[in-house]
């Protein structure tokens, strides 16, 4: 009975924290909730399309690797005309580069297309990524601000598990009305279309937003560059980790789904429940990691729960067995993410306000690095020497990317936050 009295207040507080909530954030979310179920179904079906075209997980490495640069290149700019201008037309004019995106790579299947419309994806959704951070930090209170960044990370998730299961079966459904096997082009294509306009709709609550305005100090064109002068010492500290786990992350992630279908076999449904059912473990974790931040500090959770989905890592990609890397999967995907927003949290509220989108375009940058260098080298090691070396890599560069929270943040201060 006790535990259930626990469990009941535990539950009690939690909602507490969602009641306080601004109106802003609400709008945001319902454009996550639309962003997550596109997102959902993009990321199982890109891939496979352009397999379809008749193009190989080479071409596949590049693309994402030009998506990536994009975003590298384009983020400190980008950022910084995000504290200058706000975060409403900011994220206004990502989701509308990430729909255009899209739509143009089903409209003009071509390989210089499909890498033109790579780059208004790195665009937007690098744009949209980096503006995401300070929106939520400018509109939430001390007191729900981690629920907040992981409510609206977890809220993205479990909409990415609708989107997975719808993805799997998309194909199939329009196929069948193409007259045209689920594995075609035109099946995937007409998929992504149905992506593109779901994209388009989440962009409407966005317009509704209403914007915030810094102190004049704040808007000063010098502010952020300022801050970074001032402080690189802890910039240095809060980025690199994030840099050298983006490596890791680029050389297996964004391969997932021709994984299970090269290595275990698996066809199209299948891969789309099992990433369905990981969005959901994803966001269930997401959701539990604000409690666990405001019990043992923000810090140790990140630690404990990167470093714990490390082994499992292992299981994933080097089990012969399809069950035990499934279940890899699910649990090393709620481990390791769930820490995400509690760091952004925790980076945020280091940084001054004037600074807080270039600092978010930094951490977008470090992260773009890896995913813009590593798909292509494991395009090529898949093709020469099959998945075994890409997650020996990773599991080597996420192990000294937790050392490093462990010894920027947590050595010295046990309970930072």
């Amino acid at each position: 009975m006790m535990i259930f009295e626990k469990l009941r207040n535990a539950l009690g507080a939690y909602i507490d924290r969602v009641r306080l909530f601004r109106p802003n954030a609400r709008l945001f979310l319902l454009n996550v909730i639309l962003t997550g179920i596109s997102m959902g179904v993009f990321r199982l079906l890109f891939n496979f399309y352009v397999l379809s075209l008749g193009f190989d997980e080479s071409l596949v490495g590049r693309l994402i690797s030009v998506s990536s640069t994009t975003a590298l290149l384009s983020a400190l700019p980008m950022g910084y005309l995000a504290d200058i201008f706000g975060r409403k037309y900011s994220l206004v004019l990502g989701g509308l580069l990430t729909a255009f995106s899209v739509a143009g790579g089903v409209i003009w299947p071509t390989e210089p297309s499909l890498y033109a419309m790579n780059i208004f994806s790195g665009l937007g959704q690098g744009l949209w990524g980096i503006t995401m951070s300070p929106f939520l930090m400018e509109n939430s209170g001390e007191q729900e601000r981690t629920y907040l960044f992981s409510f609206s990370q977890g809220l993205q998730m479990l909409s990415a598990f609708f989107g997975n299961a719808i993805g799997g079966y998309l194909p199939g459904l329009l196929g069948r009305q193409l007259g045209a096997a689920a594995t075609s082009s035109a099946a995937y294509g007409w998929s992504l279309l149905v992506v593109a306009a779901t994209f388009a709709l989440g962009i409407a609550p966005l317009f509704l937003l209403r914007r915030q305005r810094l102190e004049s100090d704040q808007r000063s064109v010098f502010a952020p560059i300022k801050y970074a002068v001032e402080n690189p010492a802890l910039l240095g500290k809060l980025i690199m980790p994030l840099l050298i786990t983006s490596i890791g992350a680029g050389l297996v992630m964004p391969f997932m789904n021709v994984f299970y279908r090269v290595v275990h076999h698996q066809p199209d449904p299948v891969i789309g429940n099992l990433f369905a059912w990981g969005s959901l473990a994803m966001g269930v974790g997401l959701l539990i990691a604000p409690p666990l931040a405001d019990r043992f500090g923000k810090i140790p959770v990140v630690v404990v729960t990167q470093g714990l989905s490390v082994p499992l890592l292992a299981l994933l990609g080097f089990s012969p067995w399809f069950w035990v890397s499934a279940g890899a999967y699910y649990f090393r995907l709620a481990l390791m993410n769930m820490s995400t927003p509690v760091y952004q949290t925790f980076v945020m509220e280091r940084v001054d306000a004037s600074a807080r989108g270039t600092v978010a375009s930094l951490s977008s940058m470090a992260w773009s690095f890896g995913w813009a260098l590593s798909p292509a080298l494991s395009g090529y090691l898949q093709v020469h020497y099959g998945f075994g070396p890409a997650f020996a890599i990773t599991i080597t560069l996420y192990t000294i990317a937790i050392s490093m929270y462990w010894a920027f943040f947590w050595r010295k201060q046990p309970m930072a936050e």
